[in-house]
Order: structure tokens, then C-alpha cells, then sequence
């Protein structure tokens, strides 16, 4: 049996939906921040927890063959929304979890980490960067996932096989959607307005992904043999896009829909910009991603009209606002009490 740590999420919907495809027993366990309704359709093929890993029972690894930590906080603004839970979440938590895994005898560990611990911001040298690179993480997010890796590496033995997967951005449906990922958010201003806004004239960098791959490499690197992949960085790209080229790429799969301007914005912001080579994960698992922008967005569109994702701007879909209003609401009932 597989755990999927955070198997509610955008990236755990359907790295679930996969593994069931192909055959595995699947246990998710998940804070359920967003609630199960992604999961609904493979509800009753699945075993669901729901918990908090910084207080997880050790008995949710009972049965358990490896585990794919998904878990955590997921972008810059939760992060710095509440960095100590950040940093207790994204770090320690899986350091908690590993160290429980490594007693218990379950040796193949997959951790969610990110490519955006390469960022140097818009104005650093242009340099495509590969897992040997140097690397020193500014941002909240960056840094706890940065921390996390080196705690796993340093757990790496014969008995422990940690594989770190750092992803590029992620793009594409999925039945726990989000708009607040910039291909994502390209797809719903493009319906909703019509037209895409692009900041500092879209010059920035970023390394993307289809979230079908990334369930896809997940797997690989739980399927590989353990001398491949034992203690092994491995970035996860699909190709790096400037982010006004992302803007043309999404007008390009609307236009037999309807007509999508760009508007360019050329002030300057404080802004992330780097780019990743995904190199080795081919070289070494034959991994290579297959899903273009272009492709992408066109199923996004026949699936958010299919299912009804179109209420855009229900709080749900971007993480840092359903974060936030969740604050909120735990405060109001602290202290009103019941509703009724």
C-alpha cells in the first residue's frame, strides 16, 4: 500500500487517480484544508485519514510499502501568511514523518519539493540551473522545502531511500482546481475578461510542468530500482517559459473560442525568475514530461466546463484567500461559539 500524504490537494487528486489506475492500494492522509470533494469519484477506492502530520498517530504507517509526501503548504504567499507554521508543516513535519518511516522499515520515501529554491529574483545572471547548482533560498516556501531536503538526504542509507522531486510550476486541471498558478490564472482571466495581464513586460522565467506529470514522475520514482534514485535530487520540468509566452500560448488554445488580448505591463516589480534543467530525471529514470501549454489548457477548459468549475472567484481555488477566510472564520467561532 501507498501513503499519499496531502492526496486531497491539486497534485494529490490525481496522483491518486493513478496509482489507483494502476492497480496500487492507496492510503491518503490529509488535513483537509480543502475539503474531500476532489476525491469524491474514487472516494470508496480509497482509505481516507484526516489529520495534522505535526500530531500524526504512527499507526497510519501500518500496512504502508512507501510514501509519497505531498503534504504541507504549497506557495509563497501561505508561507509568508504564517511562516511558523511554514516551517512546522513543510520542515519538521517531515522530518517526523521520515524519521517514523525509517523505524518502521519503509524505505522509499518521494518528497514534493520545488524548483523554486533556484530563484535569484529578475535581475540575478540568467543561468539554466541543474541539481548541482548551488542554490541559497530567499522566500519562506523555498527555504522550509530547502531545509526538509537536507534532512532527508542526511536520513539517505541502506535502510532509507529518500527521493527529493523538485517541480517547476505546475499547470493543468485537476478535480481540487486552482487559479492562483499562473497558467491556471491565465485560463480563468482569459474567461472571465478576455484578456491577460502581464507584469514587467512577462520577461520573468519559469520552469512548468503539467500536474499529469508530475503524478506520473511521482510514480516513476517510487518504481525505480533504489541504487537509481537513493538520496537523488531530480528537477521536473517540462520546459522553462518566459511568462509572456505562457500569455500567447493561452490565447493560442482559446482562439477558437473566443478572442483573448495581452496587455503588457513593462514597471517593475519585485518578482521570482529562474530556469531548471530537467535533464537528469531523463537521463537517469528515462522520465521526460509530455503534456505542452497548449494541450493543457485546451482539456482545462473542456474539463472546468464539464464539471462546473466556473464559479472563478469562489475563495477555494486560491490558496492564500481560502487560508486566510478559514483564519477568520476559526476566530469568529472562538469567539461567538456555536452558529446556532
Amino acid at each position: 500500500m501507498i501513503l499519499v500524504t496531502g492526496g486531497a490537494g491539486y497534485v494529490g487528486c490525481v496522483l491518486v487517480r493513478e496509482l489507483l489506475n494502476k492497480g496500487e492500494a492507496v492510503r491518503v492522509f490529509d488535513k483537509l484544508f480543502f475539503g474531500e470533494e476532489g476525491l469524491r469519484e474514487v472516494r470508496d477506492k480509497v482509505e481516507l485519514i484526516q489529520g495534522d502530520l505535526r500530531y500524526f498517530d504512527e499507526a497510519i504507517l501500518d500496512g504502508i510499502d512507501s510514501v509519497i509526501h505531498l503534504a504541507g503548504l504549497s506557495n509563497d504567499p501561505t508561507a509568508e501568511y504564517n511562516p511558523t507554521a511554514n516551517h512546522e508543516m513543510n520542515t519538521v513535519a517531515t522530518e517526523v514523518l521520515a524519521t517514523a518511516c525509517k523505524r518502521r522499515g519503509i524505505k522509499r520515501f518521494v518528497f514534493a519539493s520545488t524548483c523554486s529554491i533556484y530563484d535569484k529574483g529578475l535581475y540575478a545572471e540568467d543561468v539554466l540551473q541543474d541539481e548541482s547548482t548551488d542554490v541559497s533560498p530567499r522566500a519562506a516556501y523555498a527555504v522550509s522545502n530547502y531545509e526538509a531536503e537536507q534532512i532527508l538526504l542526511a536520513m539517505a542509507d541502506e535502510r532509507f531511500c529518500p527521493v527529493i522531486l523538485r517541480k517547476g510550476t505546475l499547470y493543468g486541471f485537476s478535480p481540487r482546481m486552482r487559479y492562483d498558478l499562473v497558467v491556471n490564472t491565465f485560463v480563468k482571466d482569459a474567461w472571465m475578461k478576455g484578456a491577460l495581464k502581464v507584469f514587467c513586460g512577462g520577461e520573468m522565467w519559469r520552469p512548468l510542468v503539467d500536474v499529469s506529470d508530475a503524478a506520473k514522475a511521482y510514480i516513476c520514482c517510487v518504481e525505480a530500482p533504489e541504487h537509481k534514485v537513493r538520496g537523488q535530487i531530480f528537477n521536473l520540468v517540462f520546459k522553462n517559459y518566459r511568462i509572456l509566452e505562457l500569455a500567447h500560448w493561452v490565447r493560442e488554445a482559446f482562439r477558437p473560442i473566443k478572442k483573448v488580448e495581452i496587455e503588457v505591463d513593462y514597471s517593475h516589480y519585485r518578482t521570482r525568475s529562474y530556469r531548471a534543467s530537467g535533464q537528469k530525471i531523463e537521463t537517469i529514470l528515462g522520465f521526460k514530461p509530455t503534456v505542452p501549454i497548449k494541450e493543457s489548457v485546451e482539456r482545462m477548459v473542456q474539463m472546468i466546463q464539464k464539471e462546473g468549475y466556473t464559479d472563478f472567484l469562489n475563495p477555494k481555488y486560491y490558496n492564500i484567500q481560502w487560508m486566510t477566510l478559514l483564519c477568520e472564520m476559526e476566530s469568529t467561532v472562538k469567539r461567538i461559539g456555536s452558529v446556532f
